[in-house]
């Protein structure tokens, strides 16, 4: 599997994640599965060749939401997609279709063309920054201090622009980080530390119920939010 990203640009960065490409690498008939852990993001993804199949077969065009657990997938070994990593927030701001709808499945989406949505994200510039200060935040009471909302504020905001809670959310975000910069760390117990867990078992924790599998595993393999 070849799995790539593009970073946003700056004034992007609180709202898209990233860009990102797969591509299988084997022949039409062949199937290989595939693991997708929880990000945080919603995700518009295309599918350019190739099929694809999660509980049932997909269409060239679908939106995720968000997921709390990993859920198996599989490509056929000629397929390609390009998608994008939207944080949750953002998909308020574009898309009519509720983040409620989405919660841990995809549904069938015609996408507009990714450069379109990010030139109407780049109109919302607020939301960027409370984005930014929300995923850069290491604690819910950080989100608090650097978007400048009260407690009571960033819990109603939550529920309309992410559908969890911030501290459920922030364990996600604390998550996906520990998990997407795994490959090669010369200690996990460093790599607990560093990413803001109490301790390498409760890192392992994390991962055996948000990833399926060990920080060892993801270490090796880990691409992105994918376990090949």
């Amino acid at each position: 599997m070849d799995y790539r990203e593009q970073a946003p640009p700056p004034h992007l960065a609180g709202l898209i994640k990233t860009r990102w490409t797969l591509a299988g690498s084997g022949a039409a008939d062949e199937w290989t599965e595939q693991q997708a852990t929880p990000d945080g993001c919603v995700e518009i993804i295309c599918r350019r060749a190739g099929r694809s199949r999660w509980n049932g077969d997909q269409p060239a065009s679908f939106a995720v939401g968000l997921i709390e657990k990993p859920e198996p997938f599989e490509i056929s070994g000629d397929s390609s997609f390009e998608g994008l990593r939207l944080w949750p927030w953002a998909w308020s701001l574009t898309f009519g279709l509720p983040l409620a709808a989405l919660r841990g499945r995809w549904l069938p989406f015609e996408a507009p063309d990714f450069g379109a949505i990010e030139a109407r994200l780049a109109e919302t510039g607020r939301l960027n920054a409370i984005g930014q200060a929300i995923v850069a935040a290491e604690s819910v009471a950080q989100m608090s201090d650097t978007t400048g909302m009260s407690p009571r504020t960033l819990q109603r905001w939550f529920a309309v622009h992410v559908g969890l809670p911030p501290r459920r959310y922030l364990r996600l975000l604390r998550f996906q980080r520990a998990f997407e910069t795994a490959p090669g760390q010369p200690s996990l117990a460093g790599h607990a530390a560093e990413q803001g867990f109490a301790d390498q078992a409760h890192m392992a924790r994390e991962f055996r119920e948000l990833a399926g599998t060990s920080a060892r595993a993801a270490r090796r393999g880990a691409k992105g939010p994918f376990l090949p």
